[in-house]
């Protein structure tokens, strides 16, 4: 006879004799006690092998989940020897929890260790998984440019309250990070190409340098990035929750498109904040610039005034055509990761990070794109 107690629950195992095996439970099974013997019980009937197993759980005062697991797995071991289990003196109340239990329906947590997969099938699974990605990706947009259009053609259909507070959110409050980005940005880059430039004596070409990189490139791709780091994990956080809190399904019920509820006001309050955080970070940016340019020696006016002969109009607009571009993608992958948060604890960080991390990496390959474009067109 082996006996064992743990906390307020004890546990005997008698034979087998005559074929039969034993055990006998008492006291309280649930969630704190049923682990401590979870292992010898199982370890009890699989070892026996023996024909018949009784339990004897009349001295047994209290039983949960926990407790009718462990009777549902004994007797699921039981079954797949070819033997027989009886349970008996468990309380009507007990008993109707286990009765309710199908032997298939308790999984035990790692009593199946999943098998690496091997390197071929890695591949073929990630290049499942990205094109799966792309179709959500393309049905997504798809589902966007509709809903965009009933917005345009229905303004009154939009949520404009809740779209500037997005706006105040994402566009105005994210103002301090920008301007610090942007100055730190003009006045780096100034001090870099100072020193190559002073040995032909051309520093007051810093001016061009600092002018067509923030206006055209720097500008808005730091302003993209930095709002796809602060602002679309944000909305994949928000988006995520009410996923894992089923209001997006709540939503559905009521007969609500969560895309045109929820996504059209961040992608607006987006389009229309970043071309203007970018004006402002190409402003800021210049004025990085120009302390360099007058602790080298330079009037002020001289720095504006190559910046006019640098810099055109065709610039600032080639500019703020690619915030624009940058203000969709990152409000609209935002959101997809949001909307395709699972359920689980880590669920909602992985969305955040998958949507900043996507954000740029569709951002890095836009702002390739118009460059070949730009380039060819000459702008």
């Amino acid at each position: 006879m082996v006996s064992f107690t743990h906390s307020a629950v004890d546990f005997r195992s008698e034979g087998p004799r005559n074929g039969a095996l034993k055990i006998v439970f008492a006291g309280r099974l649930d969630s704190s006690t049923t682990g401590g013997v979870w292992r010898r019980a199982t370890a009890a009937v699989s070892g026996a092998k023996a024909a018949q197993v009784i339990v004897d759980a009349a001295g047994v005062e209290y039983c949960d989940g926990a407790g009718v697991a462990l009777l549902v797995q004994l007797r699921r071991l039981q079954s797949q020897t070819g033997g027989t289990i009886e349970i008996s003196g468990l309380r009507p109340e007990f008993a109707a929890l286990l009765e309710g239990v199908d032997d298939g329906a308790v999984e035990v947590v790692g009593a199946k260790r999943s098998q690496r997969a091997s390197f071929p099938e890695e591949i073929g699974q990630t290049t499942v998984d990205v094109w799966r990605d792309l179709y959500t990706l393309i049905a997504f947009v798809g589902e966007l440019v509709a809903a965009l259009i009933y917005a345009a053609l229905h303004p009154r259909s939009v949520r404009w309250r809740d779209t500037l507070a997005v706006a105040e959110a994402a566009g105005v409050n994210a103002l301090p990070i920008v301007a610090l980005v942007a100055f730190l940005m003009g006045l780096i880059m100034a001090f870099q190409a100072a020193i190559p430039l002073r040995q032909f004596g051309a520093q007051i070409f810093i001016a061009n340098l600092i002018g067509l990189s923030m206006l055209r490139e720097l500008g808005p791709l730091m302003t993209a990035i930095i709002l796809a780091g602060r602002s679309g994990s944000a909305f994949a956080a928000e988006l995520g929750t009410m996923k894992v809190r089923e209001e997006i399904d709540a939503l559905r019920t009521m007969g609500l498109d969560p895309v045109r509820f929820l996504i059209v006001t961040r992608v607006i309050a987006a389009v229309c904040m970043t071309p203007l955080l970018t004006i402002f970070a190409d402003l800021v940016g210049l004025m990085g610039g120009s302390v360099v340019m007058l602790s080298l020696g330079f009037p002020l006016i001289t720095y504006f005034h190559q910046i006019q002969y640098a810099v055109s109009y065709g610039s600032l607009v080639g500019g703020l055509v690619k915030a624009f571009v940058f203000g969709i993608l990152v409000a609209g992958i935002g959101c997809l990761r949001g909307l395709q948060t699972q359920s689980g604890a880590t669920s909602v960080g992985e969305s955040t990070t998958s949507a900043v991390v996507s954000g740029i990496i569709l951002i890095a390959i836009t702002d390739g794109i118009f460059s070949v474009v730009y380039y060819f067109l000459g702008v």
